[in-house]
């Protein structure tokens, strides 16, 4: 059984995960919260980067002392391996802890997963909490494991009048770019959403990128990337399009006149993608979709 006050340290958790976002790749952005014996919050911590200490040593390092008997609260399965960082699930244990809360196991795991070393060692646990919620950060991570390549968000402004982008456009790039590993500009230049954020097994890809989409594909996932948001109009996103390899959509379109006719509508979404976000940012309409 979780607790409220277990379950409002998840969501403090999954809230802090999302620091690490647009720096962690190829790793996940991971948080976690430290509850004392009496459920008070003594420490909290995020992963930084690839090279940094996990979110689970941060956290320690925060409570202290305070950790023995208390409950780690944590947005992915500790890791039950030991590679630039010691195992996370070692550290649980040595802080002796007596509770562990997983939202989202880790299917990078080798062999047995950390939930269940820290069971052999006598740790209650608890998976899958608040799952769902906790996916809203890994979700990405977790589908470019599953796709084995990068995510990529192509956002478009469709106005023809110029070349210019308008400000709702460049507003809209601002706010998406720090979520991102990768931003390639419609010259074909790419560079880090957040400039020299991440840590070792990432780099920027040379350009010119290569003029074949999946070829293009290769050089971002080899680069470390889990993550790419592509500005266009562009050759590069027509061509990811055509592909069927855009997984997120964002359209920027002029607010139209009150009234019509239908045949000066704009073309509709791409077969393939669900309307999920519509929203209007002064003149201009900025509509977001997903591939089903």
């Amino acid at each position: 059984m979780v607790s409220s006050v277990e379950l409002a340290a998840m969501r403090r958790a999954i809230i802090v995960s999302a620091s690490g976002l647009g720096a962690t790749s190829p790793n996940p952005a991971v948080g976690c919260v430290i509850l004392d014996a009496e459920g008070r919050i003594v420490g909290e911590g995020y992963h930084l980067r690839k090279g940094a200490a996990h979110a689970e040593v941060n956290a320690l390092a925060a409570a202290g002392s305070r950790a023995v008997g208390g409950t780690a609260v944590v947005t992915l399965e500790p890791c039950n391996h030991e590679g630039l960082m010691p195992a996370c699930h070692q550290a649980l244990l040595d802080a002796k802890v007596a509770r562990v809360l997983i939202a989202v196991l880790d299917p990078t795991s080798r062999g047995e997963g950390g939930a269940a070393r820290l069971r052999q060692a006598g740790i209650d646990v608890e998976t899958h909490v608040l799952e769902k919620e906790a996916l809203t950060v890994l979700g990405l991570w977790h589908a470019s494991l599953s796709k084995k390549r990068p995510l990529l968000h192509l956002l478009v402004q469709t106005d023809a009048a110029g070349d210019a982008l308008a400000p709702a456009a460049l507003a809209e790039i601002e706010l998406r770019r720090p979520g991102h590993d990768l931003v390639i500009a419609p010259d074909g230049s790419v560079e880090e959403g957040r400039a020299g954020v991440h840590g070792r097994g990432f780099h920027v890809p040379a350009s010119p990128l290569p003029d074949e989409p999946r070829a293009v594909i290769a050089a971002l996932a080899e680069a470390g990337a889990r993550t790419v948001l592509v500005v266009g109009p562009s050759k590069l996103g027509e061509q990811l399009l055509s592909e069927d390899l855009v997984d997120r959509l964002t359209l920027l379109l002029p607010v139209p006149e009150p009234s019509q006719a239908a045949t000066d509508a704009p073309p509709p979404l791409p077969d393939g993608f669900a309307l999920f976000q519509v929203t209007r940012a002064g003149e201009q309409l900025i509509v977001s979709a997903e591939r089903h």
